[in-house]
């Protein structure tokens, strides 16, 4: 997906709320405003917003001299959804559809996402999970992700965030599990999940688990680790959730189905929904809209 005119104001929301979540020093908010302006400026609008998240996340850490900004953060979003996973777990024991469950809550964990927000509001978590329960996800999107998991052999499934994962492993529990790879980051970037995050709450011990070898709030291809892009290449499925994943993959390969949260105004519209709703889609190859 391109940048769109309406996403310049929120590079600089992020910027601005990310450097004051990291730092006190006002030295260090103007520095990281002013680069994020400097950037903007001669960015192309045909690269997707996460490229320039990445940007902008690298001049955070080095302005800090922090190398994972996020690092409590994300320890702070792991608990508190591994205090819920038992519960979690049970609703989908006790669901007439386990996988129809299990998706609708992975994508309810969606919401733990510092790209979008400065804070983490456990009330918004526990009205997501109220949400994917007495609303989930279409049935139909669901049952055509449900056949295309049947009928693969070599499954990738790339996590966004830390907390979320807890979540994801909700759905990852409900998969062929001797089939599937889950793919983290390569480096800290906001709130997405790394090896570390992975292995703190033990899922790696029930996957297969790699990194893309990139820094970027999404997956762009051809940023990745060479062991990423071959196995990208060889796989019969590919599972991605989040806004960032379908920002920077969307528009193409019909292997890939995205499982997110619309938080954002422009790809609601690129989607054709809602603020606010669970999404399940397969890849298109549907031109863009042109939004200005």
């Amino acid at each position: 997906m391109r940048t769109y005119l309406e996403c310049v104001p929120c590079f600089l929301r992020q910027a601005l709320s990310a450097a004051r979540m990291v730092t006190d020093d006002p030295a260090v908010h103007e520095e990281v405003v002013r680069e994020t302006l400097r950037l903007t400026v001669t960015m192309p609008f045909d690269r997707s917003p996460p490229w320039m998240g990445q940007q902008i996340h690298r001049l955070l850490r080095e302005a800090t001299g922090n190398g994972d900004p996020y690092a409590e953060v994300k320890r702070r979003s792991n608990d508190l959804a591994l205090a819920l996973y038992d519960t979690l777990q049970g609703h989908v024991r006790g669901s007439a559809d386990l996988f129809v469950t299990a998706v609708s809550l992975a994508i309810a964990g969606n919401v733990i996402d510092f790209g979008c927000r400065n804070r983490l509001d456990s009330e918004d978590v526990h009205r997501a999970i109220e949400d994917a329960l007495n609303d989930p996800v279409n049935e139909v999107a669901c049952d055509e992700l449900r056949q295309a998991v049947e009928d693969a052999g070599d499954i990738l499934y790339l996590a966004d965030n830390a907390g979320e994962i807890v979540f994801d492993r909700l759905l990852l529990e409900q998969l062929p599990k001797d089939r599937v790879t889950l793919v983290v980051r390569g480096g800290p970037v906001i709130n997405d999940a790394t090896w570390a995050d992975v292995k703190s709450i033990g899922l790696d011990s029930l996957v297969a688990v790699m990194d893309n070898g990139d820094d970027t709030p999404g997956t762009i291809i051809e940023s990745c680790s060479p062991a990423f892009k071959a196995r990208f290449e060889q796989c019969d499925l590919v599972i991605a959730k989040g806004q960032g994943n379908y920002e920077t993959l969307g528009g193409g390969d019909p292997r890939v189905f995205f499982l997110l949260k619309v938080k954002c105004p422009v790809i609601a519209r690129d989607i054709g929904c809602k603020v606010g709703e669970m999404v399940v889609r397969r890849n298109t190859t549907q031109a863009q809209r042109v939004v200005t």
